[in-house]
């Protein structure tokens, strides 16, 4: 039997902006849960991410789509994503704050265990996990999905959230070279990394949008359901050992 997922809205501040974020939930199991964020692409909490909420709901945890952009902002423009991305990115001191204020926000919801912390992040989300982890933000666990892994915060000291890289072989904004170099600096720092790499895959390849995004804006993205599905078991499989 498919288990009943809810959802609802959770909004929290950061400076002068309202953070929307999207949180799904099992009404069924008892207890509190431990909560995975759903760190999104740069078009922002799509559909696409409240569903990725929804499968971390599915799977037992408390899903947590955050809101990277202010007042809930999604584009469908590619021209416009990357300016809001740019933006985000323009003060990485600001940016850090709202995953922060993310995680204290979820944290405090009733159905959610605070001690346990996971995330998911997906293209533009991913490299903030990746960055947000090198910064000392503490995961129990970070999986990254076609990662960009160029422009990542630096590690500052030792870093102890175990993660795993899963990535695409033909990926131009994560070339296999770099995405080796950035799991052994994240290594040599003391953290636990895992790197899965698919020959012949693209960017966005967990994304089924992604070959219409490609067609409509000239974009290097490709979906791939085998990698999709490997991605994702193994995804779990490392949130069993590391979140229960």
């Amino acid at each position: 039997m498919a288990a009943e997922i809810k959802t609802e809205e959770l909004e929290y501040r950061s400076d002068d902006l309202t953070m929307r974020g999207l949180v799904a939930f099992d009404p069924n199991l008892k207890g509190p849960r431990p909560v995975v964020l759903v760190v999104p692409e740069f078009w922002g909490r799509t559909a696409y991410m409240e569903k990725r909420a929804r499968d971390m709901a599915e799977a037992g945890y408390v899903g947590f789509a955050i809101d990277l952009y202010g007042e809930g902002k999604v584009t469908e423009d590619a021209g416009e994503a990357t300016d809001l991305m740019n933006a985000a990115l323009a003060d990485f001191e600001v940016l850090k704050t709202r995953y922060r204020l993310a995680i204290e926000a979820i944290k405090r919801h009733d159905r959610v265990d605070a001690e346990r912390l996971g995330a998911i992040g997906y293209c533009f989300g991913g490299a903030v996990g990746l960055s947000m982890a090198r910064q000392g933000v503490r995961h129990d666990a970070l999986a990254t999905f076609h990662a960009a892994t160029s422009g990542l915060a630096p590690i500052a000291g030792s870093m102890e959230t175990p993660v795993w890289i899963f990535s695409g072989a033909e990926d131009p904004m994560a070339p296999v070279e770099q995405v080796e170099q950035v799991a052994a600096e994240m290594r040599e720092a003391g953290a636990s990394v895992e790197v899965t790499v698919y020959p012949g895959v693209s960017h966005a390849f967990t994304n089924p949008g992604a070959d219409e995004k490609a067609k409509k804006f000239g974009l290097p993205l490709g979906y791939d359901e085998s990698a999709d599905r490997d991605s994702y078991d193994k995804t779990l499989g490392f949130f069993r050992q590391r979140l229960s």
